[in-house]
């Protein structure tokens, strides 16, 4: 039959978050219950308790450079793709995820930031326009939340973790031209993502207010 997928490859590939089409779960919208106890969320909680613990290995030794702080690094940061596996595969989506993933990545890219910055391991005013823009969506985060708006994670935002987490986790191994090259990247793709969230939180706003408006029809 046309259009069926007898493999289940459509299925499959979201699983796996090939696939982002589509809205997002319903459990994870504006005023729907937190549901704290998933185990996407427990490996959340793991993720966020895990950022002292690379604190401490990176500051332990004296010029930043760590494996042990890097695979801790890799595996809070590898965390994040394995809790939206388990939310998509146990169907466990929840208020409270949707809410602690985008932190635990803020924290992870800003201690990141804060380890590179003391270490001397990046240059610093990339680090700074990337403190900068972290900040900023937080900010903007909170001001659409404030507005019954939920904004939603663009394309191009989900791929400029890659290389901001790659940059932050190579330079604590092998500092030098490839790190650098990988935060420039980053950093422009980050960017941009902001601007687009900038004009997507403007618009649906914008969109909300006029739907807000007493009909004048005759």
């Amino acid at each position: 039959m046309s259009g069926v997928d007898p493999f289940g490859r459509g299925r499959l590939r979201r699983i796996f978050g090939l696939d982002r089409s589509g809205p997002e779960p319903s459990a994870t919208r504006s005023g729907q219950p937190l549901r704290p106890f998933t185990i996407p969320n427990l490996i959340g909680f793991l993720r966020l308790l895990g950022i002292p613990l690379f604190l401490y290995l990176a500051f332990s030794g004296e010029d930043g450079v760590s494996l042990w702080a890097a695979v801790v690094y890799w595996a809070i940061a590898a965390g994040d793709y394995l809790d939206g596996l388990l939310a998509r595969v146990t169907g466990q989506y929840s208020r409270l995820g949707a809410l602690l993933d985008p932190v635990v990545d803020r924290l992870l890219i800003v201690s990141g930031i804060i380890v590179c910055w003391y270490f001397d391991l990046l240059p610093e005013v990339l680090l700074i326009l990337l403190v900068v823009r972290e900040l900023g969506t937080l900010l903007l985060a909170r001001w659409a939340l404030s507005r019954g708006v939920d904004l939603e994670v663009n394309w191009i935002g989900r791929m400029a973790v890659f290389p901001v987490m790659s940059a932050l986790l190579f330079a604590m191994v092998i500092p030098g031209w490839f790190p650098d090259a990988l935060l420039i990247i980053g950093v422009a793709m980050a960017w941009a993502a902001t601007i687009l969230y900038v004009k997507d939180g403007r618009a649906r706003i914008a969109q909300m207010e006029a739907d807000d408006q007493p009909s004048t029809g005759g």
